[in-house]
């Protein structure tokens, strides 16, 4: 199943650790173009490497990280190691304090029929592009994807409970989440965590663009390589695991919204939906989400200045023609994209995932301003789901339609890095492992 490695990642010098606040920098699918304005104005922060600018990004990327390291902006550590990494945090309309606890390594990259990564969402093939040409010149996994491991027992949370005791640092990230961060050194200790995890299949919770740019460089390597032999740096990824048993995993709504159509006519939306939906105005657009929360196949849907909420028509979802199993056509987010955005849009779901007039927005307030402002034609508020489901969707070999699910907290970019290059990779303490 899943094979492991520690690493000896590149981190901060010692000195620039002491204000890690100001290098760290959010995912690069996630990054605001207004958090990117402010972050570039740090010549050291991590979004250099994540998002970099100008006109050829992967080659700045190349050209920033030789002078970081030739600078000693940045080093590697000496010995090979696992990363303890814990987030702290809180929902709203919940006083209780969360704590996700996980851990960073490398992982060996695997095809996707292979079945050790399962996925559960597409990707958008510029966006693995765009990962896999910044990995194809810095050579370097700029940030962890976060991946899932099954394990009632929680053995490996008893070593990271102790290793979490002596952190690295400490900060707060632009989410308000306190991040903990600490090494695991211990031979014996990393030696059990591969071998529990040797026998678990991950579920790739966030990240599948980066994985996926992982993956098709590796096979751009291995087809350019007559004498691979699938330990080559190339063949690995970094990752962030957690316990799916943990009571720390939240998953929040990802909502959808729709501009760029000539003519576009509410009324005109509105008697196309009724063929499916049934239809109730909702007298205040800021109860959306309450109303439809708890019910099935039912959606939010904000239009100017009003709100309704649209509930399919049970006897309708015998009319979804994707070839999916009937767990899978059962789920909202099928609903959705078959008869909202294929339906009645006209946008096949192959092309959806490429579909500039479709766009993703966690923040359902923001999702209403600019649907009163006129920026968006009109918005649909989704709900959120459950592990379980995103389970039995990954287990099952489909996967949900694209931004479906939204992990929280997000990972921060700028703890490590991890290097894929041949002198830096391998170590002479790995025969241990």
């Amino acid at each position: 199943m899943a094979e492991i490695r520690p690493l000896r990642a590149w981190r901060y010098n010692d000195e620039l650790i002491k204000s890690i606040d100001d290098l760290t920098s959010p995912l690069f699918d996630v990054v605001s173009e207004r958090q990117r304005a402010v972050l570039y104005k740090n010549p050291l922060n991590s979004i250099h490497l994540s998002v970099p600018m100008g006109r050829e990004p992967a080659e700045n990327a190349r050209e920033t990280l030789k002078h970081w390291k030739s600078e000693g902006i940045i080093h590697q550590d000496k010995l090979p190691s696992i990363y303890v990494y814990y987030q702290y945090f809180s929902l709203p309309g919940h006083p209780q304090i969360y704590c996700r606890k996980g851990f960073i390594a490398n992982i060996r990259i695997y095809d996707w029929d292979e079945e050790v990564i399962l996925r559960h969402e597409s990707t958008m093939p510029h966006s693995v592009n765009d990962r896999m040409r910044i990995l194809e010149e810095t050579e370097l996994n700029v940030s962890p994807t976060h991946g899932l491991y099954t394990d009632p027992t929680h053995e490996i949370e008893g070593y990271l409970d102790e290793a979490i005791q002596s952190p690295l640092y400490e900060t707060e990230d632009y989410q308000g989440v306190k991040d903990v961060f600490a090494v695991i050194q211990d031979v014996k200790v990393i030696r059990r965590i591969i071998e529990i995890l040797d026998e678990k299949q991950i579920i790739l919770a966030d990240g599948h663009h980066r994985y996926a740019g992982s993956l098709d460089y590796k096979n751009k390597r291995q087809e350019a390589n007559p004498g691979h032999d699938g330990y080559e740096p190339y063949n690995y990824h970094l990752m962030y695991f957690t316990n799916t048993e943990g009571n720390d995993l939240s998953v929040l709504p990802t909502h959808r919204l729709v501009d760029g159509f000539d003519q576009f006519d509410e009324r005109r939306l509105l008697r196309d939906l009724e063929k499916w939906f049934h239809i109730k105005t909702i007298d205040n657009p800021m109860d959306t989400y309450e109303v439809i929360l708890g019910k099935k196949w039912a959606f939010g849907l904000l239009v100017g200045d009003n709100a309704y909420k649209i509930r399919l028509k049970p006897e309708r979802i015998e009319d979804i023609t994707w070839n999916f199993p009937k767990a899978i056509k059962e789920l909202d987010l099928t609903v959705m994209h078959f008869f909202i955005f294929e339906k009645i849009l006209g946008i096949r779901g192959r092309k959806q995932s490429e579909e500039p007039q479709i766009r993703y927005e966690r923040n359902f307030t923001e999702c209403l301003k600019e649907v009163i402002k006129g920026e968006a034609h009109f918005a649909v508020i989704t709900k959120d789901i459950a592990i379980e489901t995103i389970k039995s969707v990954c287990y099952s070999g489909y996967t949900l339609p694209q931004k479906s699910t939204y992990f929280y907290p997000k990972v921060i970019c700028g703890f490590l890095f991890s290097s894929i290059n041949e002198d830096e990779f391998y170590s002479p303490l790995d025969s241990s492992f």
